[in-house]
């Protein structure tokens, strides 16, 4: 088959779902960055592929096609993968939920993160006691069960968890990918136990870290 060229950046959910989709169906491909900050979407080498200069966009063997979701529905149609079904009914289904996400979902859930995240720059995250988080049934029987180690263990379950990445296998091994890491000033640690794993010493925004 020929190779299949995903253009776009791993932020964007779009891409994301793109990304997920071959993953999923076990297809080789390779993705090239664009996006600001990096390779600029509105200019006349990627406009000639798409016109709305958004990504992402796929190459294969000649064939340019952009749309998220009319990329996933070719990618699992013409891989034969399952993901679009042959019955009529099946895959209008799942183009009734495609459709929605795109129609309904996006404009929803796009307007309170947006409305949230505008609160917070302007007012300041609120401080927070982390037992608020707690069932109450579960909060009391705590403070019942353990109430000398009961403050360390809310604090504990408020504090961000190490961040923790699986290597694809298919797309490159873990050493390789470490050295790249270093390479960029990201402090990172293979795992003793799971062959796949990475450890960041400390929390990295997705639109840093690297991916081929």
């Amino acid at each position: 088959m020929p190779e299949l060229r995903i253009l776009g950046r791993i932020t964007s959910i779009n891409m994301r779902k793109v990304l997920w989709t071959a993953d999923l169906i076990g297809t080789e491909y390779v993705t090239e960055l664009w996006g600001m900050p990096h390779r600029d979407p509105k200019s006349p080498e990627y406009l000639a592929l798409n016109p709305n200069g958004l990504v992402p966009v796929i190459i294969e063997d000649g064939f340019v096609l952009w749309e998220s979701n009319a990329i996933m529905r070719y990618l699992a149609d013409t891989r034969r993968s399952g993901l679009w079904p042959v019955a009529a009914q099946e895959r209008a289904l799942v183009d009734q939920w495609l459709t929605w996400q795109v129609a309904e979902l996006n404009a929803q859930w796009g307007y309170a993160v947006n409305a949230l995240l505008r609160r917070a720059q302007r007012e300041g995250l609120p401080a927070a006691d982390p037992a608020d988080a707690w069932p109450a049934w579960l909060r009391e029987s705590i403070l019942a069960d353990w109430p000398e180690a009961a403050a360390a263990i809310f604090a504990a379950s408020a504090t961000p968890a190490d961040t923790w990445l699986r290597v694809n296998r298919r797309r490159g091994m873990r050493d390789a990918y470490l050295a790249r890491l270093r390479e960029a000033g990201i402090d990172a640690t293979a795992d003793g136990v799971l062959a796949d794993a990475i450890r960041l010493a400390a929390t990295v925004a997705v639109g840093g870290l690297l991916y081929t």
